[in-house]
């Protein structure tokens, strides 16, 4: 189901907790809702729906990628960068990695440990400080 982005940054501003195989519905909820904004959104966290869990989700081309419970385990390339977000308005500078390895859960619940670079390392960043209550 397509949900209303939360705008509320007090709301964004507090830690998420550990996802469970009973939000998997979280996950097609933030799947509808990225696709909706696809034009002008790459990645979303759940707490950008108002769920305050550990799952994310961004487009690897033209395929959705959900994460459940992400946990960087490695990153190399420090750099900064400006980035905006549907919940907020205007961009800020913040820093990222541009190599990372991150294992996580897919929407099955099977654990997976891949590497990303890039821009997609860097959506997977931003999504991820969202976890964190950390608003860029």
């Amino acid at each position: 189901m397509i949900k209303p982005i939360n705008r509320d940054t007090t709301l964004l501003s507090q830690k998420s907790t550990p996802a469970t195989k009973q939000d998997i519905n979280t996950v097609t909820d933030l799947l509808d809702t990225l696709e909706f904004h696809k034009e002008h959104c790459v990645g979303m966290a759940a707490n950008m729906i108002g769920v305050n869990k550990r799952i994310l989700v961004f487009e690897l081309g033209t395929i959705p990628v959900p994460m459940i419970n992400p946990v960087i385990t490695k990153k190399s390339g420090k750099y900064t960068t400006e980035e905006g977000c549907l919940s907020l308005d205007g961009e800020r500078s913040t820093v990222r990695y541009q190599n990372i390895e991150v294992k996580y859960l897919d929407k099955n619940f099977n654990s997976h440990t891949q590497r990303f670079n890039g821009f997609v390392a860097e959506i997977i960043q931003h999504e991820m400080d969202h976890f964190e209550g950390i608003l860029v």
